[in-house]
């Protein structure tokens, strides 16, 4: 155990210990780690310097991305983006993050029982108070998608929150970007149409939330390869999709409605966030009580009372962390449940 904490930076070590693997990616993994002054769980994202250089996803200067993401982590502060708690930077980088249980929404969406419509609501209602806080503040997600949403618990009714800023882009004295970014399926037309042209503003992020409400409402993108007769751009950039019947039969008109005004390939005539959040669907008191009752339970576990002894599982683990115990065992075996974006 000693020796599997060796391998990480002195100053991560005396906060936390690591322990079990959540998941990985071409760049690197997210690790569960627990804080040693309060044994909260945390999520640690652990980007390889080597393999991120290499990657291609970077822009001019190399380490552009990962100081985006912190500089906007830093910045925000919303019940529904994810927060960063600590940034140690090594051999490798560590992002260290506040813990969603939950998983991803697109484990939930991927599941072969559709969402429910009010579950749906609920969790749309969040990302657009996110996306339009990241806007009021200047900022572009750019990558928004299922994987880039996270639950705070594997109950049906929770918080969400959006992660993920590696793509995101501040707005400085223009508001226009010309930077192709994103996941295809979830991109806007003037994405795939920017290069050489205008560029694009923050209607990007209206799109892809539309995308993603489509999913969750129908179990299915509205744009995929396996269409054979039209291109995934094409798909795209002339906003050709459809709705099957059969998976939309029990989706109401309002909610096809929103679908549809976010939808739209004119990035001038899409909807705005604030008039997402105006939408007749969304004018749902039952489900903003809801949400507000969630939000109360957050704050009321946020700073449980403080104990004078810690359980002694973990008083054991820490002492073997810090070198205080001989035992050299894993104390937790590497598991993955998710991806890493």
């Amino acid at each position: 155990m000693v020796d599997d904490q060796l391998v990480f930076p002195r100053e991560f070590r005396e906060k936390y210990i690591m322990s079990k693997t959540l998941g990985s990616g071409a760049c690197g993994e997210v690790k569960l780690a627990f804080e040693k002054s309060t044994c909260n769980k945390v999520a640690v994202k652990i980007i390889n310097k080597r393999k991120f250089m290499a990657s291609g996803i970077r822009e001019a200067n190399p380490a552009f991305n990962i100081n985006t993401e912190i500089e906007i982590l830093k910045k925000i502060d919303h019940p529904c983006l994810i927060k960063i708690k600590n940034f140690y930077e090594a051999e490798d980088y560590y992002i260290v993050l506040e813990l969603m249980e939950g998983g991803e929404l697109y484990d939930r969406v991927s599941r072969p029982v559709k969402m429910k419509e009010a579950t749906c609501k609920l969790y749309f209602y969040q990302m657009l108070l996110a996306v339009k806080y990241l806007h009021d503040n200047g900022i572009i997600h750019r990558d928004l998608k299922p994987e880039n949403v996270l639950l705070s618990s594997s109950e049906e009714t929770c918080l969400i929150k959006i992660t993920d800023f590696g793509q995101s882009k501040i707005l400085g004295e223009t508001s226009l970007m010309k930077t192709l970014c994103g996941t295809p399926t979830y991109l806007a037309p003037e994405v795939l149409n920017s290069l050489g042209t205008a560029g694009y503003s923050r209607a990007v992020d209206c799109w892809s939330l539309g995308v993603i409400l489509f999913v969750c409402l129908c179990g299915y993108p509205p744009f995929n390869e396996q269409n054979t007769q039209l291109s995934l751009k094409d798909q795209i950039t002339r906003g050709e999709y459809t709705f099957i019947p059969k998976e939309w039969k029990h989706v109401s008109d309002m909610a096809l409605d929103l679908v549809k005004k976010l939808l739209v390939v004119d990035p001038s005539k899409r909807l705005t966030t604030e008039e997402a959040l105006e939408h007749p669907w969304l004018q749902d008191e039952d489900m903003k009580s809801t949400f507000q009752q969630l939000l109360a339970q957050t704050s009321a576990t946020m700073n449980p009372p403080q104990t004078s002894k810690m359980p002694t599982t973990m008083r054991k683990r820490l002492h073997e962390a810090e070198g205080d115990s001989g035992s050299s065992k894993r104390a937790v075996p590497s598991t993955s449940f998710q991806k890493m974006k």
